[in-house]
């Protein structure tokens, strides 16, 4: 899972790399470069006739969690070219309790009292970063600050589609190249006319494959094995590892308004998260 974060974090940095390839054409270019190692790879594991199969018959579910996944590949990459690093890792810091709370209304799943104090000092924390763009009257910071909410709350729609599809049948590794697909149709006639040099396009290949494909197929591994509060607090190292790369490797240095709200995100979800795995600990040693 620490792998999957480090793969997932260098988008931002690479990103700031490119030299011509616009919003539109970048996030196309990146799930082409997704959909095809995914497709090689699943080919491999299960074989194509059972790939094709699986795409031609997949039911609404598969489809709904695919959906998702375009959404936020969509969504990351045209924030992440109109606002800082910072500001599109911190927004989407939020995915694990707003999944909770969209369980809450969808599944009638009952809320602990931490996770509702986790919940509003988050929202707080996104609430300050908000206060400060809508204070700089920076349209295309906020914008993009905006964007990348759609990315949280694709997830938790995702999560929750997952949880409630009782028979079990929803494919996550199909459903990730069903929405890498559906982001690539979606982006490339907007991406029209192409600028993009050999240069963005490898740094773009870079992207779809090691930095969406692998740790997909990663996570997706790590997940049988590690609990979800903790798997919650691994994918924070994406925020840190995100973070200090742009800073590093791009001198995009976060604002202290970020550093705030992202505190108080980053804050929130350690101490809900934390109490989680104490509570299954006790839970384990009183059994």
């Amino acid at each position: 899972m620490i792998a999957a974060t480090l793969l997932w974090s260098i988008a931002g940095v690479v990103t700031r790399h490119l030299d011509s390839a616009t919003s539109f054409e970048a996030t196309a270019w990146r799930s082409v470069f997704n959909a095809a190692a995914l497709i090689v790879v699943l080919a491999r594991l299960r074989g194509f006739p059972a790939l094709a199969a699986t795409l031609r018959s997949g039911d609404r579910m598969l489809w709904i969690s695919g959906a998702c996944w375009a959404v936020m590949f969509t969504a990351f990459m045209i924030a992440i070219t109109m606002t800082t690093v910072a500001n599109v890792l911190v927004t989407m810091a939020i995915a694990p309790l707003l999944t909770a709370l969209v369980a809450r209304v969808v599944l009638g799943q009952q809320l602990p009292t931490r996770t509702w104090a986790a919940i509003v000092v988050a929202g707080i924390g996104i609430g300050w970063m908000y206060a400060h763009e809508f204070a700089l009257a920076d349209v295309r910071q906020l914008a993009g600050t905006a964007v990348a909410f759609g990315v949280p709350v694709a997830a938790a729609i995702n999560w929750t589609v997952i949880q409630r599809s009782r028979r079990g049948e929803v494919d996550l590794l199909v459903a990730v190249l069903i929405g890498a697909i559906l982001s690539t149709l979606v982006t490339a006639p907007l991406a029209l006319p192409l600028h993009a040099s050999g240069h963005d396009i490898g740094l773009l290949a870079l992207l779809g494959v090691a930095q969406l494909a692998i740790p997909c197929l990663i996570a997706v591994a790590a997940a049988r094995y590690l609990p979800a509060p903790e798997a919650a607090l691994l994918s924070l190292l994406e925020i840190i590892f995100g973070v200090t790369w742009t800073w590093l490797g791009a001198d995009e240095v976060p604002g202290p308004h970020v550093l705030a709200g992202g505190a108080l995100v980053v804050g929130a979800l350690i101490a809900n998260e934390g109490l989680a795995l104490r509570r299954r600990d006790d839970v384990v040693n009183a059994t």
